[in-house]
């Protein structure tokens, strides 16, 4: 008996066509190209969404030292008191914080200057 497979191979090639739209050259129309193309994608878009929170992270960090530095306290010497206070809000809450709420920001600030050592404080 004679299995035609037209039908599962169509659904499969299509399902790469789908994922290759919008790709240039034959990247988008012949099966081979577009399979390579879309994997390659695939491997970009896993690591591109590892990046993404890595960049996250980074600005958080410097919008927390802008905040922190209004208060004459850099960045790495703000997050020492933070830890030692027990505060536990993270980098994300914090930013967001600085960024819209300067006055508990500036709270958070004078609790974390009241748990580093006194030789830790900036000169005033």
């Amino acid at each position: 008996m004679r299995v035609k497979r037209g039908v599962k191979a169509r659904r499969r090639r299509n399902r790469i066509f789908l994922l290759a739209k919008g790709f240039r050259g034959r990247s988008k129309n012949t099966i081979r190209q577009a399979r390579a193309r879309v994997e390659k994608a695939m491997v970009y878009a896993y690591a591109g969404r590892r990046e993404k929170k890595r960049d996250y992270r980074k600005l958080w960090v410097v919008r927390i030292n802008a905040a922190a530095r209004l208060s004459n306290l850099s960045y790495s010497k703000f997050m020492g008191g933070v830890i030692k206070a027990g505060i536990q809000i993270d980098r994300k809450m914090l930013a967001g914080l600085g960024a819209r709420e300067p006055k508990v920001f500036a709270a958070i600030v004078d609790v974390a200057k009241s748990n580093l050592p006194a030789n830790n404080l900036p000169a005033q």
